[in-house]
């Protein structure tokens, strides 16, 4: 399955992403070996109004985006696979968080495309972003999840995998 194609479409996300997360060619071919003795993987998207979205392409894209948050909420789902590359035992993990805006000026909405760093995330959603920041109402989970990689999944599954 390839995410493209129900990149616009509404879906169960997380049977999405699971089935991606275990069962992807791309997941083999980019793990990275930490320590020596596991190896990960981790990805995010960004879930607006039940459809997936990765990064902007276009100007347009990420302005639509960006106006769909505003004064509204987003969620961003987030997996990591762990490796153990001396036993084999592989571990995954998906983690959620959910992030609720104030409403976003047009004017803050068309700097943070003009800079272009909204091209380079899930969603063009930089929530710690100068920006950005004085529009957040509240976060749902751990920012750092919302950034792209949750620390305590990440940690939790590293040790469980060194465990014998």
């Amino acid at each position: 399955m390839d995410i493209w194609l129900v990149k616009k479409r509404s879906i169960d996300t997380f049977s999405y992403l699971k089935f991606y997360m275990l069962n992807s060619s791309a997941v083999q071919s980019l793990m990275v070996v930490m320590h020596n003795a596991t190896s990960s993987f981790d990805f995010e998207v960004v879930v607006h109004e039940g459809i997936i979205s990765e990064k902007p392409s276009t100007k347009e894209e990420a302005r639509q985006f960006l106006k769909g948050y505003s004064g509204g909420h987003v969620s961003t789902v987030g997996g990591v696979v762990v490796t153990n590359l001396t036993t084999g035992k592989k571990l995954g993990s998906l983690d959620k968080a959910e992030v609720y805006f104030h409403d976003i000026p047009e004017e803050v909405i068309e700097k943070l495309i003009d800079e272009g760093v909204v091209f380079r995330v899930a969603g063009g959603l930089l929530l710690e972003h100068p920006l950005t920041l004085p529009f957040v109402e509240a976060v749902v989970g751990s920012s750092d999840s919302v950034m792209g990689l949750s620390k305590d999944v990440a940690n939790k599954l590293i040790h469980e995998a060194l465990t014998v």
